[in-house]
């Protein structure tokens, strides 16, 4: 594993509508935002210039970024709308309550059905479409449907002997069904609520010719309000009926697989968009291992593995996998899973349609993501090819520090003493191997004996095969100069001189790192023939990013516990 580097994957963003996830440390998603352009907004947040306080103290926890390119600015805000609700990130305060983008509702349970706007779903019978992006279109074309076939506004559906209607039934907005309700007016008026659910549907011909009709015949006579309401009309079926990536016009579910290569011989890659209740909710992308099958670089191969093993401990998989092609053995495969799952599984490569377009659009952003990923790649081996060149003029041509451990020592005014250690392996925080030591030493407030106590400990369970301690680090980093470094190398020093089978010891390289008089890191302090030299590393910038996260990382793990230690003795819990 390598280190997120936030700079090199800002340079592969695409100028393109999107969805991005900031992540923290732990890979924990804390806020979700769309974009109109992902290269623009997310840069944004590593300016710091201009910020205000709750952008600075989001961007300073986030670690690394994700991003989902759409193809409108509209999916994008709501795939966004759906992220939020399935991550519930801590600083997308705003979108954390119940509101959600607008449906349109036919209330079919009902005799007389009505078309409303809702932002609520519930099993009432109804039929809902959506969710919309362009709130004031569904306003619009509520409006429009209601006009145009005249359904019926009032919310009630019995009505007394003497009834009179209300004031959309007066200036004939309605039919007036409460007072003219016969049967063949309610076959009439259900034949129109038909029409009104192919349209939704997308099946807009019959609908956009009405209106185009009447359009026209306003403008005729010379009616220029009249027909540019009209006008307006069509511009909202438009923007209503046109086709979303994340939206689909049914109420399914089902998942959509995609699969690629990785970039070197024996990786294959499956990506799994997943579509619930007519929204895509997510994606996960699947690493297989294919170089000991014989699969080989056989993607369809892959991809039929990769069904039987993901969907098999699945109660509920989902009614319909789509493919961009046939699989080995997909008949098969589907009947599989089929009697498992106690209902129809139908796994198809769609040829035309909706569908056929969903899964071009899906392959669409995997070639994105593996085009991004490639540059990654490459840039991550530059970087490091740069950064083991750096390490050799410090430490000797060749050296790679695969393992780094640092330490650190916290107390206020010599009290509640504490040293802190922690490991970077690949040049990643390894959190499982990091290690507290309470001082025990009698010497108050004295820094070199308390890294001696650190140090002394911490290698020595290591010599005493200890595996929690294990393995031992290629390099040690010291928060301190030259006294610090000097009292580290003595320690090992020593023990590798008087414990038996601790000569190992020797080969571990020792550095301090120092900073300047802002506190930020400038060089490292390591051991020369006669003293001590400084290497200033200030320009060495794959150098310097490492040795700063490691001393940043430190620091605030010591800093951590000493607060601990220091509360519980204020408590009288010590």
């Amino acid at each position: 594993m390598v280190q997120f580097d936030i700079e090199e994957n800002l340079k592969l963003l695409p100028a393109a509508p999107g969805v991005y996830l900031h992540k923290d440390a732990d890979g924990e998603v804390i806020y979700v935002g769309k974009a109109s352009s992902l290269r623009n907004r997310v840069r944004q947040y590593f300016r710091p210039h201009g910020q205000d306080a709750k952008t600075a103290a989001l961007a300073s926890r986030i670690a690394e970024f994700e991003c989902i390119v759409t193809k409108t600015e509209a999916e994008a805000l709501l795939l966004e709308n759906t992220l939020i609700k399935r991550h519930r990130p801590r600083y997308n305060i705003m979108l954390r309550d119940d509101k959600t983008y607008p449906y349109i509702k036919v209330t079919l349970a009902e005799k007389w059905p009505r078309l409303l706007k809702t932002r609520i779903l519930a099993q009432d019978g109804s039929k809902y479409f959506g969710p919309y992006a362009d709130v004031g279109a569904v306003n619009r074309i509520v409006g429009l449907l209601n006009d145009v076939y005249r359904l019926k506004r009032c919310r009630k559906n019995s009505f007394p002997k003497n009834h009179r209607p209300c004031l959309h039934g007066h200036i004939g907005r309605c039919r007036s069904v409460c007072v003219a309700g016969s049967e063949e007016l309610h076959d009439e008026y259900m034949s129109d609520i038909g029409k009104i659910v192919d349209f939704l549907k997308g099946h807009s011909a019959e609908v956009t010719k009405y209106i185009t009709a009447r359009m026209n015949e306003s403008s005729e006579r010379m009616e220029y309000e009249d027909a540019a309401r009209w006008r307006d009309y069509l511009e909202s079926a438009k923007a209503v009926t046109e086709k979303q990536r994340v939206e689909l016009l049914s109420s399914g579910s089902m998942d959509i697989l995609i699969g690629s290569e990785h970039g070197d011989d024996t990786a294959l890659t499956v990506t799994v968009f997943f579509v619930r209740d007519g929204k895509l909710v997510g994606r996960e992308r699947h690493l297989l291992d294919a170089g000991t099958s014989d699969i080989g670089g056989d993607v369809d191969a892959a991809v039929a593995a990769f069904i039987s093993q993901y969907y098999a401990n699945q109660s509920q998989p989902p009614k319909e996998i789509l493919l961009e092609r046939h699989i080995p053995d997909e008949q098969l495969t589907s009947d599989a899973l089929s009697e498992s799952a106690g209902y129809k599984v139908r796994i198809f490569a769609p040829e035309r349609g909706a569908k056929k377009e969903l899964v071009g659009l899906a392959r669409n952003d995997v070639d994105d993501a593996v085009r991004r990923e490639s540059k990654r790649r490459d840039a991550e081996a530059k970087k490091l090819e740069r950064l083991v060149g750096q390490l050799g003029e410090v430490f000797g041509a060749g050296f790679a520090a695969r393992r780094i451990e640092a330490y650190d020592i916290s107390h206020t005014g010599g009290a509640d003493s504490v040293g802190a250690m922690v490991a970077f392996t690949d040049r990643k925080p390894d959190k499982s191997a990091y290690r507290r030591f309470r001082i025990r030493g009698e010497t108050r407030g004295d820094d070199y004996a308390a890294i001696q106590e650190t140090l002394y400990r911490r290698l020595r369970r290591a010599v005493e095969n200890d595996k929690s301690f294990l393995p031992l680090p290629d390099l040690i980093l010291i928060d301190g100069g030259r006294g610090h470094v000097a009292a580290a190398i003595q320690t090992i020093s020593a023990l590798a001189k008087s414990e038996p089978g601790a000569a190992n010891l020797a080969d571990i390289r020792v550095a301090g790192m120092a900073k300047d008089e802002h506190h930020r890191t400038r060089a490292l302090v390591v051991p020369a023939q006669e003293d001590y030299e400084e290497y200033d590393i200030s320009e060495k910038r794959e150098l310097l990013q490492l040795t700063a996260a490691v001393q940043e990382e430190v620091h605030r793990f010591a800093i951590e516990y000493h607060r601990k230690r220091r509360a519980k003795r204020m408590l009288g819990d010590d």
